[in-house]
């Protein structure tokens, strides 16, 4: 759900981007109940002061059996487009006209505590590879909680993310 500048990912900055269903079922794992939680159009944002990255987030999650769907868009305030999945032709930090739409590995979530995976996406500003998990607390219509963001190095970068059902 969210890059160092995770969502630089769920984890996400101030311009808002459109969702669509990924074309492969994301794993998710929990009780029907907590699963059901999840579902829906989310927006929100997220920052790290370590990065000092922010942004907005976009995702969408539709639940079927023990799968969902689920495309993430972030897009850093200082950057003005959306991150895009890592591909080795994006190391050089070039743009391309590649899909902008993240996709969320895994997510599990059990009695209000949601954590997961994006899989891998570009730096907007080297094209390096990152790696962001994320964990939050589901409390209604919201979601809030921290990730995390691997980078290249073996360094991390944390930071926050926040989530509205819309």
């Amino acid at each position: 759900m969210f890059r160092s500048p995770m969502v630089s990912t769920l984890l996400l900055p101030l311009a808002l981007g459109a969702c669509a269903a990924s074309r492969a079922p994301v794993p998710l794992v929990g009780a029907s109940g907590d699963v059901s939680a999840l579902t829906g159009e989310w927006t929100g944002d997220y920052s790290s002061a370590v990065s000092g990255r922010s942004g907005s987030i976009t995702f969408t999650l539709r639940a079927a059996g023990d799968s969902a769907f689920g495309d993430v868009i972030m897009i850093p305030a200082a950057w003005g487009r959306p991150l895009m999945p890592y591909r080795q032709q994006n190391a050089a930090g070039s743009q391309s006209a590649e899909t902008t739409v993240l996709t969320i590995r895994f997510v599990r979530v059990q009695q209000g505590h949601v954590s997961g995976t994006l899989d891998p996406y570009a730096d907007p500003q080297t094209g390096a590879r990152l790696l962001t998990t994320f964990s939050g607390e589901v409390n209604g219509n919201s979601i809030a909680g921290t990730y995390t963001t691997r980078l290249p190095s073996g360094d991390t970068q944390t930071g926050r993310w926040s989530v509205q059902r819309r």
